[in-house]
Order: structure tokens, then C-alpha cells, then sequence
């Protein structure tokens, strides 16, 4: 058991936004196969498409993705938390996304009485105009909406961040100062592919985000840097597919971490992954898990 902004969770694996958060039922699903906590796919103001087919890849050593941030809006997604909340017995995280401050806080406000047990705020899709890491390479802007939405919640707040930038540390301070519970690092990491029999770019949206174990290296660098640097919890995520990539991350200075594309090879991989955490501490002899969190900076 572990506590993170103040949420209790048997274990530190988490279901990255994104991946199986479409419905109350696909959440419960994966909270039944281990996982500690479960995010929502992010949900925004308005009812959102998404991009043009294809808008996913499997490039072999990663995932490209181009999704576009669809969903139904934040009215027609309640029901879905509240259902995850009845079935899952674990943490319900809302994604949400919005074009600037008052829409974060509208959808925020829109999906408290749901019952999630903290919101995190989609400040990084590398794909959707307008939207995501379009605002979130903005310091001050990031800032705002953290506030913005910590003003109509008492629940706890988390900034998703963007790798796509010069300086993710300037980024998770103004979410820090916002006054964000945790940061979670990274999104994807902005990418593209073609099609060299055609010359057309693979994607529908012609450049999406790379995720899965191509990325690790990145994240470890990133959550690394924000621990050095923020008074805040980070949780870690990008291209975990292993307990031991989970323990590495740990030791970069993530207290807990998300677990996205590796659940294409099965929603099992919660499980495995926190049984193999445990294993490692035990025959370590660690205590309990803030044992290894940032271990890397007290061994360097």
C-alpha cells in the first residue's frame, strides 16, 4: 500500500490516460487485473472526433499515435466515472482537457460530483491543436490553469507534462507554483512515419506521438530532472513494460508510475509488474517503497 496527493493505492501501478479509460467497464477491467489506480481518457468541454484513420501504428520498437483527443465531452462521460467507481475498488483519475483555463475548469467542475478521486490535467498531447502541449510548452499558461482548477476542487490536482520542450523543469515549477499535488512525466514524444512505397506519411494527421519502450530513456531523464527540482510527487511514465523498468523509474524520483502501451500485451501486465516490485524490495531488503524513490540521486 502506498499514498500519493493523499489517495491510497495497493500498489504503485496506474493505467495511463489513453489506453482502456473510454468506459466505466474497460476501467474496471484493468483495476481487476492489478493495476493500483485507474486514469480516464481525457475528457473535454465539447464532443470531439478525433482524427482520420490511420491514427495508430505499431512501429516495432514503439507506438505512433495520432488520436486527437476524441471523446464525448464531459456531461456524457460522468456516468462512466461514477460506473468505474461503483466496479473498479480503486482510485478513478479524471484526464481533462480543455483550450485554456475556464474550459479546465468548467470540465473539472462538470465531473466532481462523478466522484473521481483527483483530476489530471491533459497539458501535453503532442497531436490536437489548440489543445494539450500546444499550451503546455507555456509556462505561465500551465500555471493559470493549475490554479484554475485548484480553485473550484478541493480534490487533488496532477499536470500531465509535455517532453516537447526545451525545459520540462521550467514547466513542472509552473505547475508546482499553480499549485498541482504531482506532476506526471511524460506524454509522448512527438514523432512521424511515411510510407516509403507511397511517399504519403503513415498517419492520418500526418505526425503524431511516440510512445512505448523507445521513450524510456526520455522519461528516466525527465522524471530524474523534476525531482531534482520540485517539492511535488512525480509519477513516471513512459515506455514501462517490465518491473524492472518500474523500479528504474522509481529510482529516477517517480513515487509511483503509469503503465500505457505495454497493455497491448496483456492487461495482466499490472500485476506482474507490481508483484515484481515487490519481489525486488523484499530481497533487497527495502522497507517499503520510498526506500527506492530517487535512490539514483542519493547513490550519484
Amino acid at each position: 500500500m502506498i499514498e500519493i496527493t493523499g489517495i491510497r493505492l495497493n500498489n504503485p501501478t496506474i493505467l495511463a490516460a489513453g489506453v482502456m479509460g473510454t468506459t466505466g467497464a474497460s476501467l474496471a477491467r484493468i483495476a481487476w487485473e492489478g493495476a493500483g489506480a485507474v486514469v480516464t481518457k481525457s475528457i473535454g468541454p465539447e464532443p470531439k472526433g478525433g482524427h482520420s484513420n490511420p491514427s495508430m501504428i505499431d512501429l516495432g520498437y514503439g507506438f505512433l499515435n495520432a488520436m486527437g483527443l476524441p471523446n464525448p465531452s464531459y456531461p456524457d462521460f460522468s456516468g462512466e466515472i461514477e460506473i468505474a467507481k461503483k466496479e473498479a475498488d480503486v482510485p478513478v483519475i479524471a484526464s481533462i482537457f480543455g483550450g485554456n483555463a475556464q474550459e479546465f475548469a468548467i470540465v473539472a467542475d462538470g465531473l466532481v460530483d462523478a466522484g473521481p478521486d483527483a483530476f489530471e490535467l491533459n497539458v501535453s498531447c503532442p497531436h490536437a491543436q489548440g489543445y494539450g502541449a500546444s499550451i503546455g510548452c507555456d509556462a505561465c499558461a500551465v500555471e493559470e490553469i493549475t490554479a484554475a482548477v485548484c480553485d473550484i476542487t478541493e480534490l487533488p490536482v496532477w499536470v500531465k507534462l509535455t517532453p516537447n520542450v526545451t525545459d520540462i523543469v521550467s514547466i513542472g515549477k509552473a505547475a508546482q507554483r499553480g499549485g498541482a499535488d504531482a506532476v506526471v512525466a511524460i506524454n509522448t514524444v512527438r514523432g512521424m512515419a511515411i510510407d516509403i512505397h507511397s511517399g504519403y506519411p503513415v498517419l492520418g494527421n500526418r505526425f503524431g506521438g511516440l510512445s512505448g519502450r523507445a521513450i524510456k530513456p526520455v522519461a528516466i531523464k525527465c522524471v530524474y530532472d523534476l525531482y531534482a527540482a520540485l517539492d511535488i510527487p512525480i509519477i513516471g511514465v513512459g515506455g514501462i513494460s517490465t518491473w524492472e523498468d518500474a523500479v528504474e523509474m522509481m529510482m529516477a524520483g517517480a513515487s509511483a508510475v503509469q503503465i500505457g502501451s505495454a497493455v497491448h500485451d496483456g492487461p495482466g501486465i499490472f500485476q506482474t509488474v507490481a508483484d515484481g516490485i515487490e519481489s525486488f524490495m523484499s530481497s533487497g531488503g527495502y522497507r517499503d517503497t520510498s526506500d527506492i524513490v530517487g535512490l539514483a540521486h542519493r547513490r550519484a
